[in-house]
């Protein structure tokens, strides 16, 4: 955990979801580390310009 920034989701959590949505677990273990990666990477880029730039 890094303060003001995400670093990851909690996947067991992800795949429980997506079995609950009836998500197949082989499809879900495929996709959700791709979209893992982007939507960390969108939801840090997104904190970074509303803070006006600050870091820490």
């Amino acid at each position: 955990m890094l303060p003001g920034a995400v670093v990851g989701w909690d996947l067991s959590a992800a795949l429980a979801l997506g079995l609950a949505l009836g998500v197949p677990p082989l499809a879900a273990g495929e996709l959700l580390p791709i979209i893992e990666a982007v939507m960390v990477a969108k939801l840090n880029e997104q904190m970074e310009h509303s803070d006006g730039g600050k870091t820490g």
